[in-house]
């Protein structure tokens, strides 16, 4: 679901965010049209219109648990976490996390990757959020919740700065809900 459809509809901060990133053409690879959300971040006003948006939907739903994608949903998550009075926890590319950890690897459209997250860090039937700046394919997404489900948290939703329509009805999401701000600029787009 996009936010216009979750009665934001003609709000001018959606217009200001999608305004704000910049499409960097043929980065990293030819074909590719990224979606640079750094500019975003250079205009304060902005970049705290995007968190308050999500802090507005996500604060009376008991999150307990707001869990960001490394990187980019490591800008975003720590903010949205203190906002609706949740923990953080990131979750990492391999060996990059001290401590025990457990994983879950996941296909990309050039290869396969993986996601980290303490042991510990997420208790079972606590609630949880997912947070990314940018969803294409859903991947991603996907290993994010099967990771906290596979700890027996629920996940109430995912959420992203910048999403493909009909990416939600791909099937790699299991029915989970996914919420966001703007649809990406240019022809195909990546990160």
């Amino acid at each position: 679901m996009f936010a216009a459809e979750d009665g934001l509809k003609g709000d001018p901060r959606l217009q200001a965010i999608s305004d704000a990133i910049r499409v960097i053409p043929h980065f990293p690879k030819p074909g590719i049209m990224f979606q640079d959300i750094t500019t975003l971040l250079l205009d304060p006003k902005i970049f705290k219109d995007t968190v308050d948006i999500f802090i507005d939907r996500y604060r009376d739903m008991q999150i307990s648990v707001v869990a960001g994608i490394e990187a980019r949903g490591f800008i975003f998550g720590p903010s949205i976490a203190l906002g609706i009075g949740a923990k953080f926890v990131p979750l990492r590319k391999p060996r990059k996390l001290p401590g025990e950890v457990i994983s879950e690897d996941y296909e990309l459209e050039y290869g396969t990757d993986s996601l980290e997250m303490h042991v510990g860090a997420v208790q079972p039937r606590e609630r949880a959020l997912v947070i990314d700046d940018l969803v294409a394919t859903g991947g991603t997404l996907s290993a994010a919740v099967n990771l906290l489900e596979r700890v027996g948290a629920e996940v109430v939703e995912c959420a992203c700065v910048i999403g493909v329509p009909g990416v939600e009805g791909n099937g790699r999401l299991r029915g989970k809900s996914l919420y966001m701000l703007v649809e990406p600029r240019g022809l195909h787009c990546g990160y």
